[in-house]
């Protein structure tokens, strides 16, 4: 915001504001409690998880957060143009929850019936709640807060990533995986209340607006986009027996994202290639930050599997003895005991352990959580927004020196590669996972894909919102949540390869490559 702009005649921000704040806390409470332990439930096999292999664990891993990425554009489009915002969010939030209370039944069928109720549920509500925030803002005497309303809303969502994960800990340690998923649920039912409470507050903001007329009709996004995608998802289901082979891109899951994607990528492309001279530069533009938005979620959320298998095994966690009081009566910390008889299975954590290291056996350890690891993100958010990027921006700002958009975001992903050398070097001290490393080389890590987070992510939706074609708006911001699906499958595929290679540096160097 410029300096010399006058502030609004109303100083303060709308009633609705502090209503979503506390609806979006208590959403990704849930939804960043749930995404912190998927992986860890989905490979523990013993003390009640599922058990699946690593492979399989990544594979699902990925389709789920490509596929809670990619229906907010079903669910933006709904609610523009059939239900409203209001009533598509409260639906979402209830399937959501019924997901998360669904993850408490153990067992894989329940198991994929919540992934399926997170999936939709996200949909519907993620992209609708921000719109709403938005519309609060387009009366005239809130227009100047809209940035500093963002900012609040945005500290809200890291509050929730932050705190939820000693939640989980503290509940899967006490009681098991169950009652951490119920949290989740108990968390979403709570934002639910909190929004149906005061929605009346934001009957202004849920004003749906008509089509215009240089709009893309909801049946030819149907006829190009979703029924073209469908027909080639199933095909990728076959395509392996059809080729004479198991899978063509490592599971069955991957192939059917996969070649569901081939039709949407022709239809952005053609978009491209048939536009007209002065759409041309700014669509080719948006495939650019397409291709880096792939690039950065590829590697950003191997967080929830790469980076969280590294600290579950390959990372010293012994808790500090001068904390361990503290955290045993919260029950943050785990305790690893050693098997008494060789046959029993030892915990994953125990198997490089060094000797000069290892407990007695029927003796025990205490190590902390490796969920409390998921609340780095969220901490340097905040740290490093208040500390750095904010006052360096202004400072450069006032000078005349401000980098632009795409150059901030060819900066983030500049130093998205950055931090993958800080995972090369760690691999590199480990004897390639045969020894244990310092947590500092996650700590590290996470500090350092944050920055690139900060530079990149909020940039990157705004600039798709300002080069966007009127009659292409809905479809191009569809291509943003797209391209963070694939995204988000590719950091799936790439841990996979990394589960199946012997070298455990493998995937550091390639995501160090993609930027």
């Amino acid at each position: 915001m410029s300096n010399t702009a006058r502030p609004a005649a109303n100083s303060k921000h709308p009633k609705g504001l502090y209503l979503l704040f506390f609806t979006e806390m208590w959403e990704r409470f849930g939804f960043y409690l749930m995404l912190g332990i998927l992986f860890l439930y989905m490979t523990d096999g013993l003390k009640g998880g599922l058990g699946f292999e690593d492979g399989a664990a990544n594979d699902w891993y990925g389709t789920y957060i490509a596929l809670v990425y990619l229906t907010p554009f079903i669910g933006g489009l709904l609610a523009d143009r059939i239900f409203g915002y209001r009533k598509t969010i409260i639906a979402g939030g209830s399937l959501m929850a019924a997901g998360y209370l669904t993850l408490a039944i153990p067992g894989t069928t329940a198991f994929f019936i919540a992934l399926l109720l997170i999936i939709v549920g996200n949909g519907l509500f993620k992209p609708n709640i921000s719109t709403l925030l938005g519309n609060l803002y387009n009366k005239p005497e809130y227009v100047k807060l809209k940035d500093s309303g963002y900012n609040i809303f945005y500290m809200g969502i890291n509050i929730g990533a932050f705190v939820c994960n000693f939640i989980a800990a503290w509940l899967r340690n006490e009681y098991g995986w169950g009652y951490a998923f119920a949290a989740a649920g108990i968390g979403m039912i709570i934002g639910l209340i909190t929004f149906v409470s005061g929605s009346k507050s934001l009957a202004d903001a849920d004003q749906m607006k008509p089509a215009q007329k240089e709009d893309m009709p909801m049946s030819r996004i149907v006829a190009t986009i979703f029924l073209p995608a469908l027909a080639f998802a199933a095909v990728g289901f076959f395509a392996g027996r059809i080729f004479g082979v198991e899978n063509i891109f490592g599971s069955t899951s991957n192939d059917i994202f996969l070649f569901a994607c081939i039709p949407v990528l022709w239809f952005y492309l053609s978009t491209y290639l048939k536009s007209s001279p002065e759409d041309k530069k700014p669509l080719g533009s948006l495939m650019y930050i397409y291709v880096v938005v792939i690039i950065f979620w590829a590697i950003f959320h191997q967080n929830g599997n790469v980076l969280t298998a590294w600290a579950e095994r390959n990372t010293y966690r012994e808790m500090p003895v001068a904390v361990q009081g503290i955290t045993s009566a919260l029950s943050l910390d785990q305790v690893v005991t050693v098997p008494t008889d060789p046959a029993e299975a030892p915990n994953d954590y125990l198997a490089n352990l060094p000797a000069d290291k290892m407990p007695a056996p029927g003796e025990s350890t205490v190590l902390i959580s490796t969920e409390l690891f998921q609340s780095l993100n969220p901490f340097f958010v905040v740290l490093l927004s208040l500390l750095v990027v904010i006052p360096l921006f202004t400072w450069l700002g006032k000078r005349g020196k401000e980098p632009t958009t795409p150059a901030k975001i060819a900066l983030g992903l500049f130093i998205t590669g950055l931090s993958t050398l800080v995972m090369i070097a760690a691999v590199s001290y480990s004897n390639n996972g045969v020894d244990k490393v310092s947590a500092w080389w996650l700590v590290g890590t996470y500090a350092v894909i944050t920055l690139g987070e900060l530079c990149l992510s909020p940039m990157g939706l705004s600039l798709v919102s300002k080069l966007s074609p009127a009659r292409l708006t809905a479809v191009m911001m569809g291509g943003w949540f797209l391209s963070t699906s694939i995204g988000n499958k590719l950091a799936g595929v790439l841990g996979h390869m990394g589960s199946d290679s012997t070298n455990k540096s493998l995937v550091f160097y390639i995501n160090c490559a993609g930027p």
